[in-house]
């Protein structure tokens, strides 16, 4: 009975060493798959997932869109939204906290800035490409060119006929962007207030929506004048020259033409994850190619 007793023991001993072996390899085998999906992931590396909300400057949203598609294309796992509103509505939402990044194309204001730090975040801005601001007006309209000073004038109501500038006997329709965008915001301080930092725009500026809306209207109408960024340029607007100097992606670069800027996103702290992936793609070879295929200018 006693050799009998020992020989269970034996046994019981022997199979829970056996399952204990079995629970450490069904450990390790979890530990090395993806842990979103529970399956290998390729190369031994965990696919990047996640969802970022991006949203603002109406001159970077058609760029962003391309951005997004394309990374995404490359990490199946990370959802990207893109919006586009203006500048101003972009950081509101950043301030919010209810987007990852804010497209502006312009920098941060010191009281936006301010909201974030108040509510004890950091806000982080990358520069992600460079833009010049085209002035365009109808191929009919036969003005070749603008000084800047000039063009400051048309824009605070001073010159209100194109005769005065060498073209037509016929009023100036003026159109802007709205006070929302940052082109908005740009234009204002490099071309309208450059000689008076309290200069306003004329009250008979029309006021659009969108950049598209000022490409529409001055596709169709000969006496209108506006401002567009590079990736919007089309066969049916002309481009004039400022200072002698028309906006292209070389003059942009190397310093030559006047109304140029750079494009930002920012971040309320440091992006982590696939936010920090995105980014870094953006930043890299293939997203600034991308700058270059929609007209804008890479960074160096």
């Amino acid at each position: 009975m006693k050799a009998n007793k020992w020989l269970v023991l034996a046994l019981v001993v022997v199979l829970s060493l056996g399952t204990i072996g079995l629970a450490g390899c069904g450990s390790t085998a979890e530990e090395d798959s993806d842990t979103e999906t529970g399956e290998p992931a390729e190369n031994g590396e965990e696919e990047l997932t996640g969802s970022i909300n991006v949203e603002g400057s109406d001159t970077l949203v058609n760029m962003s869109q391309a951005w997004a598609e394309a990374f995404m294309s490359e990490n199946p796992g990370v959802m990207i939204s893109v919006k586009g509103g203006g500048s101003g509505t972009g950081i509101a939402a950043l301030i919010n906290g209810t987007v990852d990044f804010a497209n502006a194309s312009r920098a941060m204001k010191d009281e936006e800035v301010a909201e974030i730090e108040n509510g004890g975040g950091t806000v982080v801005e990358t520069e992600v490409a460079i833009d010049g601001i085209a002035v365009v007006v109808n191929p009919e309209n036969p003005v070749t060119g603008l000084t800047l000073e000039q063009l400051g004038q048309i824009y605070r109501g001073e010159i209100t006929n194109w005769s005065e500038v060498g073209g037509p006997d016929e009023d100036i329709v003026l159109l802007s962007r709205d006070t929302s965008s940052g082109t908005y915001e740009y234009f204002k301080e490099a071309v309208v207030a450059v000689e008076d930092e309290n200069a306003e725009y004329a009250a008979s500026a029309q006021l659009l929506a969108s950049t598209q809306a000022i490409v529409d209207e001055v596709t169709g109408n000969a006496a209108a004048i506006g401002y567009v960024g590079l990736g919007y340029l089309t066969d049916d607007i002309k481009v004039l020259e400022i200072d002698g100097v028309a906006a292209s992606i070389e003059t942009a670069k190397d310093g030559s033409y006047p109304i140029a800027r750079y494009l930002y996103m920012y971040s309320n702290g440091e992006p982590q994850g696939a936010g920090a992936a995105f980014l870094e793609w953006v930043l890299g070879a293939d997203g600034q190619a991308i700058v270059v295929d929609q007209g804008f200018v890479p960074l160096d």
